[in-house]
């Protein structure tokens, strides 16, 4: 489903996402969940020089990848820092200035369900499948004409933010209307957060 009826980038010629790479705690654990769990196939597998690590690259479909490196000298995990410290509507989803929030693999709408079912069957613990829309809570409890994503979270076992996602319809140009928010606007909403 196209996402927009706006122009094509007008200077450069992207088709995509090539590779996003994350970073893993372990990479035989992250090989089992992604290849085994979600059935993504290994297609690349780097070793750094000099003992480096390693780097990971696996298929995910219309020819990108998700990657993982692996350093043996990487810093612990810092949920609610680097990462989301809980799943949407579950706990607080922010992460800081530069960090990778979460990944969003896009599926078809028609298999969400069947697609929650299977990640239990996996032991895997996702969310309610989520109905995106404008209102106040931008969740809405059941279908209609405003909801245009569907989807549902899971964590992988590095502590990263999965979600399966599903658009529902095209945006129209009136969609991107917002002003966009500035570093010194922060203070304006935290103190609108906490009325």
């Amino acid at each position: 489903m196209p996402l927009s009826q706006t122009q094509p980038n007008s200077e450069f010629d992207l088709r995509g996402i090539n590779h996003l790479a994350l970073v893993c705690r372990d990479m035989d654990e992250t090989v089992t969940f992604y290849r085994d769990v979600m059935g993504m196939p290994l297609v690349k597998t780097i070793e750094l020089p000099n003992n480096g690590g390693q780097h990971f690259f696996f298929d995910i479909g219309n020819g990108d990848c998700l990657a993982f490196f692996w350093f043996p000298n990487a810093p612990e995990a810092a949920p609610g820092v680097a990462s989301p410290a809980a799943v949407p509507g579950v706990g607080d989803l922010a992460t800081a200035h530069g960090s990778m929030n979460h990944v969003a693999f896009d599926v078809d709408a028609s298999k969400m369900e069947e697609y929650v079912e299977k990640l239990k069957a996996k032991g895997l613990k996702p969310t309610q499948i989520l109905n995106h829309d404008d209102s106040k809570w931008q969740v809405a409890k059941a279908m209609h004409p405003g909801v245009f994503v569907r989807s549902v979270y899971f964590m992988d076992p590095n502590g990263i933010l999965l979600e399966f996602a599903a658009w529902t319809r095209t945006f129209a140009p009136e969609e991107a209307m917002h002003t966009p928010a500035r570093a010194i606007d922060r203070a304006k909403y935290v103190e609108a957060a906490t009325v």
